[in-house]
């Protein structure tokens, strides 16, 4: 049964379609994100690992910094997840209740969760149905006295409109957060994506631009937000490692706020560094990719390729394409169920988060309440993307797509 015109659904385990031909285009299954970890990666953390320092020692430090100067910004506070960041940047901002953050419902949960764990609202505005960001007009209609935060997220590393953005906030006095787990290498108008906003986060996790296994960071240009994620980051205690274990340190510390177990360790940091190193050519292969992706699916009249803003630099995370049920036989979900047969792991970014039970049942969400968001995540699929892969297997997941497409077509 196709589910792509329902709510929140398990396909279930439905039968794959038989595709003309019966021999899939690939024997081995590509899946849609892949971490790409070498030799150099091994041998920096097998350093660490024979090292004073294994965790919040001087190469997270190091990291942090060379971090910061990629990025833009003054500041970088490392954390051991994406999930992290945003709740230490919250918390760093001082949201609680009933402080409202008005953010996009078309991301993944951990965006709007992060608030919930500090007690505070968030407050979901529709998207543009353009560049699936952050609708501002939309966000404005949703401001009332208790909104202190505006979080953008940069879907699939294509950057918000930032002008607005900076002048909504500033209008109306409020932090600008951007979640831009998907956007590290991404710039708008000339500015790099975590040089523009309050405070920004990025992910580490591995299906993203760089990987430390898990991991976070917090970027900002207030020295006075960093300072307090810094502490929040380890239990509010007011002096690092580095300055209580040394020979040079002094035991003496205190807990000057209420913080958390989130630190990033030394192996992580190692493995960014090295994998940081190599994010320009990782951007520049998700480009290739992602162009040849475009070329090969304009002119297809069963699918809308993503649009791409002339004054943003996408740092492509994710490539998606959404389907024109009106042009094809079938739904999203078979086109899915389809393409894995041919051994290409296509995917679905994202559930709308006010439709998962959760947010239903305590936030009082319903069908309905993002019309845009929820219309496109029955139409959206997302393709394999990573720099790891092949031209082959690029130009396998094409003619998966041709193929599928072209068998289910009106």
């Amino acid at each position: 049964m196709d589910q792509s015109g329902s709510g929140v659904q398990s396909l279930g385990t439905a039968e794959l379609p038989a595709i003309e031909g019966g021999t899939p285009v690939r024997s081995t299954f590509l899946p849609y994100a892949r971490q790409w970890v070498g030799e150099k990666e091994v041998e920096k953390v097998t350093q660490v690992l024979r090292s004073d320092w294994i965790t919040q020692g001087p190469v997270t430090r190091e990291f942090e910094k060379e971090f910061a100067r990629k990025v833009g910004a003054r500041f970088a506070v490392s954390v051991n997840s994406g999930t992290s960041a945003l709740h230490v940047a919250l918390a760093a901002i001082g949201i609680g209740s009933p402080d409202e953050v008005i953010t996009s419902p078309f991301t993944f949960a951990a965006t709007s969760n992060a608030v919930l764990y500090l007690n505070g609202v968030p407050k979901f505005a529709d998207i543009d149905p353009k560049t699936y960001n952050l609708d501002p007009d939309k966000a404005e209609a949703r401001l009332s006295p208790n909104t202190r935060v505006i979080l953008p997220v940069h879907f699939a590393g294509q950057p918000c409109n930032m002008d607005r953005l900076v002048a909504f906030s500033c209008k109306h006095r409020l932090f600008l957060l951007e979640d831009a787990a998907h956007a590290l290498g991404a710039t708008y108008r000339g500015k790099k994506i975590g040089s523009i906003g309050s405070v920004t986060i990025f992910s580490f996790h591995p299906v993203k631009h760089i990987t430390t296994g898990e991991g976070g960071m917090v970027v900002t240009n207030n020295e006075a937000v960093a300072e307090r994620a810094y502490m929040i980051r380890t239990h509010g205690i007011d002096k690092d490692a580095g300055k209580r274990f040394g020979k040079e340190g002094n035991w003496f510390y205190q807990m000057v706020a209420l913080g958390y177990r989130f630190n990033m360790s030394e192996m992580q940091a190692a493995l960014g560094l090295c994998q940081l190193e190599k994010l320009d050519d990782f951007l520049e292969r998700r480009r290739e990719i992602a162009g040849q992706y475009q070329s090969a699916f304009r002119d297809m009249p069963e699918v809308v390729t993503p649009h791409v803003e002339a004054d943003s630099e996408h740092a492509w995370h994710l490539y998606t394409l959404q389907i024109r049920r009106e042009a094809l036989r079938v739904g999203r979900d078979r086109i899915i169920e389809a393409l894995k047969a041919e051994n290409i792991g296509a995917n679905v970014h994202y559930i709308p988060v006010h439709l998962h039970p959760y947010y239903r049942e305590n936030l009082d969400t319903k069908e309905g309440d993002y019309p845009i968001a929820e219309g496109l995540y029955r139409k959206i699929l997302t393709l394999p993307l990573f720099p790891r892969m092949t031209d082959k297997d690029v130009e396998d997941v094409i003619l998966a797509v041709k193929k599928v497409i072209g068998h289910y077509r009106k």
